[in-house]
């Protein structure tokens, strides 16, 4: 039945997603949605935006499919949808009108409430190597709103390569459908289904070269997906449950706090906006789009897997997963030079590497070639 329901609402999602893409590309276009190339972005062209619009209808359809067949409140459903209708609103009046940043986050605030008003909170934080556990008590619903929102400009701010937002955002859900199969909950299970399938039929046209951008209505809905999935989803775990959420979206959220970290360094404003995010820093070392793309999708795939693991309860796996997770730290603060570092160790191991591979590269091409 649960395997049924999946399947069907990540097929809804995925088929709506690919044919209303197109659609929403027009409708962009004539509603003025358009992203203009500017000092910090990479395309060269006018793009249509607000093409997530076409990722919350799909994943809205799947979803509606599915989860009234699970047999549990809608309350809860109706609150989450809600929350995703409010903040996909917000981000196409930001893509069309380029809000000021007091409304945006006014707006962000009100759907992540939506979601709280509904029933979802981050009620208890079980705390690292140990059996404490803390109720949060009047704290739960501000601090749920307060993760949602958080979530939600780290997307946004990781939405700056074709394909990149959506790739990242594809796996995190991957990771959390994967861990709602291990602890046997089927709610999770059907609305990351239906998400990927929205996210991945966005994919076909989001990837390089893109031909229409998610936008803000992208980036947003897909934070506040993966926010509200995350704290739906990890109710049950017992075990580093404070920081298997974290992990799950770690790529986003690392990439937010070593820009404020920088910004902080640098003397400039915090929410100020700059080229030194972990995808053009990696390009500045020549790295192209695709390959980028892929260091970060590899990247976002590395922390589910470390989210995973938390969840076995394992002391040495944990352990291991700590000296990742700080390696993988430590090589975002020399790529993006958030700290005053000598020598960059990991870096000239990663550019190294890269060489290699290009070489390698270029002589198999040239030997399956033939001399010129």
């Amino acid at each position: 039945m649960l395997a049924a329901l999946s399947i069907g609402g990540f097929g809804v999602a995925l088929l709506l997603s690919l044919l209303l893409t197109p659609l929403v590309k027009g409708w962009a276009l004539r509603f003025g949605a358009v992203a203009l190339p500017n000092a910090r972005s990479v395309h060269k062209r006018p793009m249509p935006s607000a093409g997530g619009a076409a990722m919350f209808a799909a994943f809205a359809a799947g979803f509606g499919a599915a989860v009234p067949l699970l047999g549990e409140s809608l309350k809860l459903y109706a609150g989450l949808l809600a929350g995703a209708a409010l903040m996909t609103v917000v981000g196409v009046l930001d893509d069309r009108y380029n809000l000021p940043a007091r409304w945006k986050l006014l707006g962000q605030a009100a759907a992540a409430s939506a979601a709280v008003l509904a029933g979802l909170h981050i009620e208890l934080v079980n705390l690292p190597f140990g059996e404490a556990v803390m109720e949060l008590q009047w704290l739960s619903g501000p601090l749920t709103v307060f993760w949602i929102v958080a979530v939600c400009n780290a997307v946004n701010l990781m939405d700056g390569l074709d394909g990149l937002a959506g790739g990242v955002s594809a796996i995190a859900t991957a990771a959390v459908l994967a861990m709602a199969i291990l602890m046997n909950n089927p709610p999770v299970v059907v609305l990351c289904a239906a998400l990927l399938g929205s996210i991945l039929g966005f994919l076909r046209y989001n990837k390089a070269p893109a031909s229409i951008f998610m936008g803000d209505t992208g980036s947003l809905f897909l934070g506040y997906c993966l926010a509200a999935l995350s704290v739906f989803g990890f109710k049950q775990v017992a075990f580093f449950s404070l920081i298997s959420p974290l992990l799950i979206v770690g790529v986003p959220l690392a990439d937010t706090l070593l820009a404020m970290v920088r910004r902080k360094r640098n003397k400039t404003p915090i929410f100020a906006a700059d080229k030194g995010h972990l995808h053009h820093s990696l390009l500045g070392l020549g790295f192209d789009t695709k390959t980028t793309v892929r260091i970060l999708y590899g990247s976002s795939a590395l922390f589910g897997l470390c989210a995973l693991g938390l969840s076995q309860d394992v002391l040495w796996l944990a352990v291991v997963v700590l000296v990742v997770v700080v390696l993988l730290l430590y090589l975002g603060a020399e790529l993006v030079g958030a700290f005053s570092l000598p020598r960059k160790p990991l870096l000239t191991v990663l550019r190294r590497g890269y060489a290699s591979y290009r070489r390698l590269r270029d002589k198999r091409r040239t030997v399956k070639g033939g001399p010129a």
